[in-house]
């Protein structure tokens, strides 16, 4: 599994599953049901640090969909596990906090040595104002870029290119008010070829659809399904592939 072979496939819903918030049993039914109805990858991770679960609900993951790419969207580097495919290894561009710039890239180095098998995904992460205060952008102590500035995104995502990254995550963040509108998803669309990834307060099929329509390869949903069960699964997967 790489990026090309993602991108390949032509992307759909990533469904993102918190270890701190989901059980294994939940998250191989989760999983389950979510490959019935044709997602396109599976992420694990949360906006805090390790959990002791994680583990367990990726392998559970794997369980349950065990021919879907899983991903980890890591808070930290002490945050990593090896029972992935591959680890979206985050650059927080829109904040200037070294620690989510560099450092936790560092300290990630003795993992990957350990673990070969675990592809690194080298990833411009850009964190988008939803209309309140979430949960990245306590923990980073950094400020999301504006909304209304699809200029602006496009020149971080475009830097970010330009430095050899691979893939590019617009984010408004967990639970947040609202999700990347299309003309910031579009900004960053023309500004690189590589893997876009979009997410954050994406509660329905419009708002997948319309991710999508704008140039998103994956879009991904973490909330809404934790707040409506698996029954949600099959409106968003289906909204991907429109």
């Amino acid at each position: 599994m790489n990026t090309r072979a993602m991108l390949a496939d032509g992307g759909g819903l990533a469904l993102l599953v918190d270890p701190a918030r989901t059980s294994p049993a939940e998250a191989a039914l989760l999983a389950a049901r979510a490959a019935d109805e044709g997602i396109g990858a599976l992420m694990l991770g949360g906006s805090f640090g390790g959990d002791d679960t994680a583990a367990a609900v990726a392998r559970a993951l794997r369980t349950g969909a065990p021919g879907i790419p899983l991903l980890q969207f890591p808070a930290t580097a002490a945050a990593l596990i090896p029972d992935v495919d591959a680890v979206l290894l985050l650059s927080l561009v829109s904040g200037r906090n070294a620690q989510f710039l560099i450092e936790e890239h560092v300290r990630a180095v003795p993992f990957f040595a350990r673990h070969p098998q675990v592809e690194a995904i080298s990833t411009a992460y850009v964190l988008i104002d939803g209309g309140h205060v979430t949960s990245v952008e306590a923990v980073s102590q950094t400020r999301p870029l504006p909304a209304d500035k699809p200029e602006l995104v496009a020149a971080h995502v475009r830097a970010a290119m330009l430095i050899g990254m691979q893939a590019a995550y617009l984010d408004a963040g967990s639970g947040a008010g609202r999700p990347v509108s299309p003309p910031l998803v579009r900004a960053a669309r023309a500004a690189t070829r590589s893997l876009l990834l979009v997410g954050g307060g994406i509660r329905d099929a419009d708002a997948v659809r319309a991710a999508r329509d704008a140039g998103a390869d994956f879009v991904v949903v973490g909330t809404s399904v934790e707040e409506g069960g698996a029954r949600v699964v099959r409106a968003l997967a289906n909204a991907a592939r429109a």
